[in-house]
């Protein structure tokens, strides 16, 4: 009983959090540009966080399919393919020169290839991004684990946060970023995937590599990874609330 009880509250925040991010895209623009609204979701967001926390453990796992589950389409959300001159020229060149910068508040800053990271321990799961546009696939992921990449550099005391700085520029030239905390980076299933359904990760789905946070909304999932940041806080980083969309009025802990 007690399960099910479980299973009904997380559908019921999944729902919300969806109905939700449909009003906001149904007037995105206008009521990121008023002064209240995005003060209203600054001022709801603890306590959905603080909820979610207290339906469902921190160290709790996402639910993982079967192959059999895997969905025909995978929608491409968000940008498809950067214009970005740098990120072009990797990609024409199946990004053998592309380099993972991890860096910023650690002992032992690394720049890591594909290959270096495919050497790494790696996981694979199975499982269903829910987009707040209202629809959701499920796909098959692997990749290095961020606690592991963490754990490499060897962070400093201070540092609380990873920031992932992206390939994709929007019509500002602004660059699309994203953060978490430590807990969700060392959740077994966040990790940056480099495959995608047996194959190397798509253009249009963030290669080389995105960031997989299984129990996040799909914006949080950062596609084009290029940089990781440890720090001890982002308010200096872009916007100042830790996400490009953060930064429109959405909120920063989208957890399911």
């Amino acid at each position: 009983m007690k399960s099910k009880l479980s299973l009904g509250r997380r559908r019921f925040l999944v729902g919300a959090a969806q109905a939700a991010g449909l009003l906001v895209l149904a007037g995105c623009d206008n009521l990121s540009k008023s002064d209240w609204f995005p003060k209203v979701l600054g001022s709801t967001e603890g306590l959905t966080r603080r909820a979610q926390r207290l339906l469902t453990s921190r160290k709790a796992m996402a639910r993982e399919y079967m192959a059999a589950d895997l969905s025909p389409v995978f929608p491409a959300n968000g940008n498809r393919n950067p214009e970005n001159e740098e990120y072009q020229a990797m990609a024409a060149n199946g990004f053998a020169d592309w380099k993972l910068q991890i860096g910023g508040l650690v002992q032992h800053p690394a720049s890591l290839s594909l290959t270096d990271l495919r050497a790494l321990p790696a996981r694979t799961q199975i499982t269903r991004h829910d987009c707040v546009e209202g629809w959701s696939a499920i796909a098959k992921w692997k990749g290095i684990p961020l606690g592991e990449l963490v754990t490499l550099v060897q962070p400093l005391p201070s540092a609380r946060y990873a920031v992932f700085h992206c390939a994709d520029p929007d019509e500002d030239e602004e660059y699309y970023y994203e953060s978490l905390d430590f807990e969700d980076a060392y959740h077994p299933q966040t990790i940056l995937a480099y495959e995608m359904n047996d194959a190397a990760l798509p253009v249009a789905h963030g290669a080389p590599v995105r960031l997989r946070v299984e129990r996040q909304l799909g914006y949080k999932h950062a596609k084009y990874v290029m940089r990781v940041e440890l720090v001890e806080s982002f308010e200096a980083i872009a916007g100042g609330k830790g996400g490009y969309w953060e930064d429109q009025g959405y909120e920063w802990y989208a957890g399911i």
